[in-house]
């Protein structure tokens, strides 16, 4: 296992605890690991045949992302709570269309064109080379929300989305599992960008609400299904 884990790092230029990170990653989102099962240093050392070092930095992460959470053995998955992800949605709506809305309401605001330009030439690069479907593009779709609202002038409320979004990120990471999800977000980015540089802002307003609300419905959608099968596979191997 150590030779096979090895290469797969070197081969794609990564750490060890980047190929380990990325494997537990996948079967906690996939619900192969279930709510009661532990994961250890030892165990995962044994299994992938290397040393406690990167286990532990992967597991770090996992816990930084709110996948896992200290045991009193070991880690475990972390139980998303539906009702907080929704009330935490909501707001992240709030605050998301508070950016836009300043703008439709106050005259005197005006968005940064030079901002939102930069960032149309990203998304722009990524419809013509979309990135493979995983779950870590929630980062990058994490950026383009936070330049749309820093486009707006309130600092104040893209640091809140900042603090929502750290806390949703693991649950978000679902969105981007589900097939032409990644496209589907790179179009609708564009278009809400070409609606706010063309100033119709209720038409960005409109597709910013429709686009974090389709979100949300697969994020429910996808961590519900997964949360039910988890528990499923707990309570056969308890």
């Amino acid at each position: 296992m150590s030779t096979r884990l090895s290469t797969l790092a070197d081969a794609a230029g990564r750490p060890l605890r980047d190929v380990v990170y990325e494997a537990l990653r996948s079967e906690l989102m996939n619900g192969d690991i279930t709510f009661g099962e532990r994961l250890t240093e030892p165990k995962l050392s044994a299994r992938f045949g290397i040393s406690r070092t990167p286990i532990r930095e992967a597991l770090t992460v996992l816990c930084s992302d709110g996948l896992l959470q200290r045991a009193e053995y070991g880690f475990s998955p972390v139980r998303p709570s539906i009702p907080l992800i929704r009330d935490l949605y909501e707001l992240r709506i709030t605050l998301e269309l508070g950016g836009i809305q300043r703008a439709m309401t106050n005259p005197a605001v005006r968005h940064d064109r030079e901002l939102l330009s930069a960032e149309r030439e990203r998304w722009l690069e990524l419809r013509a080379d979309p990135p493979e479907q995983q779950p870590g593009f929630v980062v990058r779709d994490e950026e383009f929300h936070v330049t749309l609202l820093t486009a707006s002038g309130n600092a104040e409320l893209v640091r809140a989305l900042v603090q929502v979004n750290s806390r949703i990120r693991h649950v978000r990471m679902y969105d981007f599992m589900v097939n032409n999800r990644i496209e589907t977000t790179i179009a609708e980015h564009l278009g809400i960008l070409d609606a706010v540089l063309a100033e119709n802002l209720g038409l960005a307003y409109r597709l910013l609400h429709t686009h974090i609300g389709e979100s949300l419905d697969v994020v429910l959608d996808r961590v519900t299904k997964a949360v039910a099968a988890m528990s499923l596979a707990a309570d056969r191997n308890p």
